[in-house]
């Protein structure tokens, strides 16, 4: 029996962006926020911690002025009306 390809792991599947954080990250999260005490706080019952991926948006690429002359519609202009 073969494995399903979404199943496979590749050397830069585990580096991936993950949106569920495991005990340790969520408390690691949590201690740098100042919401969770090492010593003092239960890891328990964690408030859940949003691990969120910033995402850019990409530049619009600049068209020259050639480019932009070359991509108007011809005959797009408007009908003339007949006046009788």
């Amino acid at each position: 029996m073969s494995l399903h390809r979404s199943l496979k792991t590749k050397p830069s599947g585990l580096n991936q962006h993950r949106n569920v954080l495991t005990r340790n990250e969520r408390i690691e999260h949590l201690a740098e926020q100042g919401e969770f005490e090492l010593g003092s706080d239960s890891p328990f019952g964690l408030v859940k911690v949003g691990n969120r991926k910033v995402q850019t948006k990409k530049k619009v690429k600049e068209t020259s002025e050639d480019d932009a002359e070359t991509t108007v519609v011809e005959g797009a202009e408007a009908p003339e009306s007949e006046e009788s």
